[in-house]
């Protein structure tokens, strides 16, 4: 997509666009607002000032739009999306794991699911299954206001990553 499609389309389209980028329905209409951007580094800037204002819930939606660590589709979703393609790439770490470090991750996430009430989201770019597993343990001796604002960090390092796929 180029800059000046996204900042020709209606409202309600560029919003759908940039649910690719963070799964929160507010994120994305004020993004789709704060149009029309000048260049990608604008979007990227207006991404984390609008991140800024979200609130739990917020983060909570946004969290929800991911696959688990390690699942290959969308949760709820169907087909095979731009958006689960992107997850698949980011979590290109899990591919070659082993059965062991595979089933330690499951039972891992389920502890913070239990602990936290969502999934485990880190920007997963880069990272073999191994460090993706440190970090989900370390992670879970956060307490849950703490947790919340890692775990939000962790989205914003994946919006700016998506926004920059968004406009290739």
């Amino acid at each position: 997509m180029r800059l000046a499609d996204l900042n020709e389309m209606p409202d309600a389209a560029a919003a759908r666009e940039l649910l690719r980028c963070c799964g929160s329905t507010r994120w994305a209409r004020e993004m789709a607002q704060a149009r029309p951007f000048a260049a990608v580094a604008a979007v990227a800037a207006a991404a984390d000032k609008i991140s800024d204002t979200l609130d739990a819930a917020d983060w909570l939606e946004a969290f929800a739009a991911h696959p688990r660590i390690g699942e290959s589709s969308m949760s709820g979703g169907s087909g095979k999306s731009a958006t689960s393609e992107w997850s698949q790439q980011e979590q290109a770490g899990v591919h070659g794991a082993s059965g062991a470090v595979r089933e330690r991750l499951a039972v891992r996430h389920r502890d913070y699911e239990a602990r936290f009430g969502y999934i485990f989201i880190v920007c997963a770019t880069g990272k073999s299954s191994e460090e993706m597993l440190a970090s989900l343990e370390r992670r879970l001796a956060h307490n849950p206001s703490d947790e919340l604002r890692v775990a939000a960090q962790e989205q914003r390092k994946i919006t700016h990553l998506r926004i920059a796929k968004l406009f290739q």
